[in-house]
C-alpha cells in the first residue's frame, strides 16, 4: 500500500512570539501602548453620544467612564503573551486606535489579527491601511508566519469588506461560533498566505506611494483594485500567482520561449528571470486548465507601463489563448492607471511583431545588444 500524502514540506521550526516593537511607516507608527500618554486621547476620540458604534463589533466597550476605560487601556497595555497590542499612532505621535496580535499558534506558525479600533481621526486615511501594512509586514517578513487570519461578526460588513480590500481570502463562515455581549455571533473567517505575501506586499507599496495621491490626498487607484486576486478574459480564468507557482511558471515559459530560440539563436528573456524575485515586483497572473498552467502575464506597472511577458503553453494553440492574454494586460494594466502600455520582443520574430502590430501596437524603436536585437512596441489609449 503507498504512503498518504500529507501535502507539500515545510520548515518545521516554530515561530518567535511577537513582542512589542516599533514600526515605522510613512503616515503612521505603530507602537507600544502608553497608558499614561495614551488614554485620555483614546477615551476623547472613541467616546461620547455618537461614537457608540466603533465599539459594536468588539468584545468589550464603549465604557461607562474614563475610569472604566483607562483600566481596560491598562490591562491590555501589559499584555505581552497573547492578545499582544500596538497603538496605532499618527506622524505627531499621538494615539488614534490599536490593534492586536492574538490567538497566536507559533508551532503551526498561525496567528491572527484582531481587537481592532479605528477612531474617526483613523478612519478612511492612508494610515488606516499602513498600519496594516506594517503588521503584515512584521508578521511574514520579520517573524515567519505561514497564515495570517481575519475573523469578524459576520454582521460587521465594513470589516469584511475591509478584509477583502487589503488582500484576504474569504474561507468561510463560522456558524454560532461564539457569544458576543449575550448575542449570537456568525464568525466570518478571512485569511492570507506567505506564499501570497509578495504580490500582496506590492499592492500595498504601490497604494501607499506618494505618486498615488492628488494634490487634496485622493487615491488614483484603489487598493482594492490593486489586490484583486482572480479575472476573467476570452476563455481564460486567471488568478495572481503565489510563491508556490513558481516552479510551473518556470516550466511554462521553457515550453512556449524555446520554439522561438531555434529563430533567434538566444536565450529568450523571459526563460533567464528568477520568478522567485520578480514575484515581489511585477504583478504575474496565471491560468489554469487541466491541472496545469496554461498561459501566464508578467506586468510592470513602472514608469512605463510593461507587458513584461506573455506565455501561452504550447497545448493549448488555436485556443485564441494569446488573443485572450494580451487583453486581459491591456485591461489590467489600464485598470491600474497606465494610458498607454509597452512591449518588447526580438526582432527576428517577424510574426509576432506583426501580430502586435495588427492589434494596435506602434513600432516604436529598436535597442542593438550584445546578442539580439529587441524591437519595442507601444499602444496609446485616448
Amino acid at each position: 500500500m503507498n504512503a498518504p500524502t500529507f501535502g507539500f514540506a515545510v520548515d518545521p521550526t516554530p515561530a518567535p512570539r511577537p513582542i512589542h516593537v516599533v514600526l515605522e511607516g510613512r503616515y503612521c507608527r505603530l507602537r507600544p501602548l502608553d497608558p499614561a500618554r495614551d488614554t485620555d486621547g483614546l477615551y476623547a476620540l472613541s467616546h461620547g453620544p455618537e461614537a457608540a458604534w466603533q465599539w459594536a463589533y468588539l468584545f468589550s466597550g464603549p465604557y461607562a467612564d474614563k475610569a472604566d476605560f483607562a483600566a481596560h487601556v491598562a490591562k491590555i497595555a501589559a499584555g505581552t503573551i497573547d492578545p499582544v497590542y500596538w497603538a496605532i499612532a499618527d506622524r505627531d505621535d499621538r494615539a488614534i486606535g490599536w490593534l492586536s496580535l492574538m490567538r497566536i499558534d507559533t508551532t503551526h506558525r498561525v496567528i491572527e489579527v484582531g481587537s481592532i479600533l479605528y477612531t474617526p481621526a483613523l478612519q478612511r486615511t492612508p494610515a488606516a491601511t499602513e498600519a496594516q501594512f506594517l503588521m503584515m509586514r512584521h508578521v511574514f517578513e520579520t517573524l515567519g508566519y505561514r497564515r495570517y487570519e481575519w475573523k469578524c461578526n459576520d454582521l460587521n460588513d465594513p470589516s469584511k469588506k475591509a478584509a477583502l480590500r487589503f488582500g484576504f481570502t474569504f474561507e468561510g463562515l463560522f456558524r454560532q461560533h461564539m457569544i458576543a455581549k449575550g448575542a449570537n455571533r456568525d464568525t466570518a473567517w478571512y485569511a492570507m498566505l506567505d506564499c501570497e505575501w509578495p504580490q500582496r506586499r506590492l499592492a500595498f507599496t504601490r497604494w501607499l506611494a506618494p505618486d498615488n495621491f492628488d494634490a487634496v490626498g485622493r487615491q488614483k487607484v484603489s487598493l482594492a483594485v490593486m489586490n484583486e486576486t482572480i479575472a476573467e478574459e476570452g476563455g481564460l480564468r486567471l488568478r495572481r500567482a503565489t510563491l508556490h507557482d513558481v516552479p510551473a511558471i518556470a516550466e511554462l515559459k521553457e515550453a512556449a520561449y524555446l520554439p522561438n530560440e531555434v529563430l533567434t539563436g538566444s536565450v529568450s528573456f523571459p526563460r533567464m528571470v528568477d520568478y522567485a524575485a520578480s514575484i515581489a515586483t511585477q504583478e504575474i497572473w496565471v491560468a489554469e486548465e487541466d491541472g496545469a498552467l496554461a498561459a501566464c502575464a508578467v506586468l510592470e506597472m513602472a514608469e512605463d507601463p510593461v507587458i513584461v511577458s506573455l506565455a501561452v503553453h504550447p497545448r493549448h494553440n488555436g485556443k485564441r489563448y494569446g488573443d485572450a492574454i494580451l487583453r486581459f494586460s491591456e485591461r489590467r494594466l489600464r485598470a491600474l492607471g497606465a494610458s498607454y502600455v509597452t512591449l518588447y520582443t526580438n526582432f527576428k520574430l517577424t510574426q509576432r511583431i506583426e501580430w502586435y502590430a495588427r492589434r494596435g501596437f506602434l513600432r516604436t524603436s529598436v535597442k542593438e545588444m550584445e546578442d539580439r536585437k529587441v524591437q519595442y512596441m507601444r499602444k496609446d489609449y485616448t
